[in-house]
């Protein structure tokens, strides 16, 4: 016979438990941190995408008025425009968001399509 008692492992699953519920807690706070990583990267993008395509329907205003454009339609995605360039028709944004190490910058480009394709030749009847 062994010298352990019967009762030597009583409360060992309590630990356990406990052990479990911090790592489910751990996995838990990186998947919200990944979350909110993904959240901030797409509230970059969306705010320079509308950013750049404002500064490129008041390019007409000149460079000033539609960078000043772009930087309110910026703001009001929560973001902060960053870099804004005119090169004739097309604007060329970015648009920072988030703060300390869930921050995304990103950039964006807008202006008219370029010169349209040729249709293509008709198909000769068989």
């Amino acid at each position: 016979m062994s010298d352990a008692s019967p009762g030597q492992d009583r409360g060992s699953a309590s630990v356990w438990c406990v052990g479990a519920v911090a790592v489910l807690c751990v996995v838990f706070g990186v998947v919200l941190a990944l979350g909110h990583a993904v959240v901030v990267r797409h509230r970059a993008a969306g705010g320079a995408d509308l950013a750049a395509l404002a500064a490129a329907d008041h390019w007409a205003h000149g460079a000033a008025e539609a960078c000043a454009r772009a930087g309110r339609v910026a703001r009001a995605q929560d973001a902060l425009l960053v870099r804004c360039v005119l090169t004739g028709e097309v604007s060329d944004v970015s648009v920072a968001s988030g703060a300390g190490p869930f921050s995304a910058e990103v950039r964006a480009r807008a202006g008219p399509p370029g010169p349209a394709q040729p249709p293509p030749p008709p198909r000769p009847a068989r």
